[in-house]
């Protein structure tokens, strides 16, 4: 991952009482997000909102991270502009208290005891999730020619289809007619 900014939510005494509810919003200034092999980079800062409110033993984040995003089409390679609109969550247990007995230790933290929350991860996962898992540029994508590289999508290469490598794993597909 590239140079992150640092989201930090400051939780203030007023959350604590139950049902207790504050807004939060921002940018957070990211640059590059990972997502397997994909590359997701981001030109301009990424929005995101969020809502906390206190259940009881804990406080509910829930918002939304929108931003635009460049990667790389998985069949032909050439950019692909996505926008993101994923849906914040997360689960903050405050102090002592135990999480349900539901949710298992990947779905909540606990409450810092300083009281301030890294908002980043909850942004992150949020537009993970909103990622899709194989990115391109139109859904009838062509792809590359697997001898000699060119971008089908610009018109059929100059390779001969009987020259196809015999150890090709689509060679025995070949000959392959349909009725």
């Amino acid at each position: 991952m590239a140079a992150q900014g640092n989201v930090v939510i400051q939780v203030s005494s007023e959350l604590f009482a139950l049902a207790e509810s504050s807004h939060f919003e921002g940018e957070w200034p990211v640059d590059v997000i990972e997502a397997g092999p994909d590359s997701y980079r981001f030109d301009k800062p990424v929005a995101w909102s969020i809502d906390l409110t206190n259940t009881g033993d804990a406080l509910l984040a829930t918002g939304s991270a929108r931003g635009v995003a460049t990667t790389s089409c998985a069949r032909c390679l050439d950019p692909v502009v996505i926008e993101l609109d994923g849906e914040i969550e997360g689960y903050f247990v405050i102090g002592d208290a135990e999480a349900p007995d539901d949710m298992d230790d990947d779905e909540f933290d606990h409450l810092p005891e300083d009281g301030k929350i890294d908002a980043v991860p909850l942004i992150e996962a949020a537009l993970l999730m909103d990622m899709p898992l194989l990115p391109l540029c139109s859904e009838d994508c062509a792809g590359l020619c697997s001898t000699c590289g060119a971008n089908l999508n610009e018109g059929p290469c100059e390779c001969d289809a009987d020259d196809m490598d015999p150890l090709h794993p689509f060679a025995a597909l070949k000959g392959l007619t349909f009725e």
